[in-house]
């Protein structure tokens, strides 16, 4: 790709989970490391800003979009395969633009265990290790084995070890947040085979434990904030009076389902109202509690300060 043409002006609300904002000035769908390194070459030549979106499933895009080139990391980037490794796990490449639950269930079809979690979550791959995503006790680090990543100058490969994982963070995600360019490409996971029977029970059962208690119909970015330590950050939203709670009319709302989800009612909340929202559920149970939550839903764009 030495010239890339990307699309003007396009509708970001779409490609986000929270379906709300606006349009990105700029916007490409890469199929390869060298044609992402051309579109940052492209955006670095006219001095434009870049953001790597996935599968928007934890970002809250501003009403004004994003003013620069946004570069998707989706189904131009989504290769899926399996082989057996040397010691009889079974090795899974899988592109960052796969959906993480599709490598969950592509997991549970090969009878493989440690990714049961991973089934029902909304992200990419490349977001899973972004931020290590996690659920029921699961972690995307339990089974990252190598991770690959244009690193601003050249594809690099690094075992999953050197990868940093924390609590929703990695070394990616701390080098993005000091400006660095860093696009995941796709991973290597080693798991081993078990009994299909307990995998797929497993698995239908954290299904009907999310579908009962999490707002899967409307339209969100999952959980709002990070677990702060030694708490629950939907239980302190209770404790302080706010499970459902709107603002207003926009539609958006704490879910009376779970409290730990801003939702978007109908999807006809603007980015700014469900911000206005995040930020006076922060203050309120810093009030009751003491404790100020941090986001965990990423903020794209200009949201004013």
């Amino acid at each position: 790709m030495a010239d890339p043409s990307p699309l003007e002006n396009v509708p970001l609300a779409g490609y986000s989970t929270f379906r709300c904002g606006g349009p990105a000035r700029y916007f490409a769908e890469p199929s390869t490391g060298d044609e992402i390194a051309s579109l940052f070459r492209w955006a670095e030549e006219r001095g434009i800003s870049v953001f790597v979106l996935g599968n928007g499933s934890n970002c809250l895009i501003s009403d004004e979009g994003f003013d620069g080139l946004v570069i998707r990391i989706a189904r131009n980037m989504s290769g899926l395969s399996s082989e057996e490794a040397e010691d009889g796990r079974i090795r899974i490449t899988a592109g960052a633009g796969l959906p993480f639950a599709r490598f969950g269930n592509y997991c549970t079809e090969l009878s493989l265990t440690g990714a049961e979690f991973a089934c029902g979550i909304p992200g990419s791959c490349g977001g899973a290790v972004f931020m290590n995503a996690g659920a029921y006790g699961g972690e995307t680090k339990d089974f990252i084995s190598r991770v690959s990543y244009w690193d601003g100058d050249a594809v690099r490969y690094i075992d999953g070890d050197e990868c940093e994982f924390g609590y929703r963070t990695s070394l990616f995600e701390r080098l993005n947040g000091k400006g660095k360019n860093v696009v995941i490409l796709g991973f290597e996971a080693l798991l081993s085979i078990g009994n299909r029977d307990e995998i797929e029970a497993l698995v239908d059962d954290l299904r009907k434990r999310r579908t009962a208690s999490q707002p899967l119909d409307v339209p969100s970015a999952g959980s709002t904030f990070k677990r702060p330590e030694g708490y629950f950050a939907a239980r302190l939203i209770e404790e302080a009076g706010l499970k459902g709670f709107a603002l207003d009319d926009s539609g958006a709302q704490v879910s009376p389902k779970h409290a730990g989800f801003i939702v978007n009612n109908g999807g006809s909340a603007k980015a700014s109202d469900v911000m206005r929202l995040i930020d006076y559920v922060v203050e309120k149970v810093y009030e009751n509690s003491g404790v100020r939550l941090e986001r965990e839903v990423r903020l794209v764009g200009n949201f004013g300060g």
